[in-house]
């Protein structure tokens, strides 16, 4: 039962989000294009849950995510008649990013063969379609200050705010991708098996691939803003919610859990996490 309420609580949450963007936003046949958006994220990941429980597998769970981003951004220039420069740009920014990290972690997720967070989730239908349901959630408040951008009807010239906010996604993509190969590279190497990365943007923070997406969404928010007007302002919700989900929910929490878990007895371990922030860069401490 919990886990039925607790899709009906994201369904509202996400209606109410879908309501306010869609005010000032382009239509078709009267619908609200952002909305159905909205709908479609949803759509996406209850259509993959079938075949997915009927396997008992979670393997395209991500993959499934990214083409989530891809088919709605896609459907928004679309449905939006003729398109800015402003939806052009943050179009390809999410375009750019989401083929990144699905090849990424559909490429890792076929490496190890499982991903642990589903161990128990996917035997039990309804809360694996609470997972697929999440995600759908998950994609379209991401996206919706891009996305309340992009389906506006009123057209706003690029300026100064875009250009600052193109750096900063730059910054925060350059980040990620580092970081991310990095770690990979770390990992591939046989020597380190069972052990922790602690070099390179792993010595500034623990979670640097976590901050460079935190990041990216806010340059993100910077290049959407100017276009926003009224209710439309709700999409600010994006960088917001990436950091609340990366540091309070699925993200840091789980590996930092898990870390202890594995580590936690180890003195280089706490040696590294004393010295290294959980998140935001600094440089590494000597010594």
């Amino acid at each position: 039962m919990s886990a039925y309420l607790s899709m009906l609580a994201t369904l509202l949450v996400a209606a109410v989000v879908a309501w306010a963007g869609s005010q000032g936003g382009e239509t078709v046949a009267g619908i609200p294009v952002f909305a159905l958006c909205a709908g479609l994220a949803f759509v996406i990941n209850w259509l993959a849950f079938v075949p997915s429980y009927r396997a008992q597998t979670e393997r395209y769970y991500d993959l499934v995510g990214s083409l989530t981003y891809l088919s709605v951004t896609g459907t928004a220039v679309a449905l939006s008649g003729a398109p800015d420069a402003r939806a052009l740009l943050l179009a390809g920014l999410v375009v750019v990013w989401a083929s990144r990290l699905g090849s990424f972690l559909f490429r890792r997720i076929l490496r190890a063969g499982r991903d642990p967070r589903f161990d128990t989730l996917k035997t039990d239908a309804a809360r694996f379609l609470l997972a697929w349901t999440m995600q759908g959630l998950w994609v379209f408040l991401t996206l919706s200050c891009a996305l309340a951008a992009i389906t506006a009807a009123a057209s706003v010239p690029l300026g100064l705010p875009a250009a600052l906010g193109l750096a900063v996604w730059l910054g925060g993509f350059a980040i990620e991708v580092v970081s991310d190969r990095q770690k990979q590279a770390f990992r591939n190497d046989p020597g380190n098996r069972g052990r922790f990365i602690q070099t390179g943007l792993w010595a500034w923070s623990r979670h640097p691939n976590y901050f460079g997406e935190i990041v990216l969404w806010i340059g993100v928010a910077l290049i959407a803003l100017p276009a926003l007007s009224g209710w439309q302002h709700v999409g600010l919700v994006s960088p917001v919610f990436v950091y609340l989900l990366l540091t309070r929910v699925s993200g840091v929490p789980l590996l930092e859990a898990r870390a202890e878990k594995e580590w936690g007895d180890d003195p280089a371990w706490r040696r590294y996490a004393e010295r290294t922030p959980v998140l935001f860069p600094r440089p590494p401490v000597a010594g």
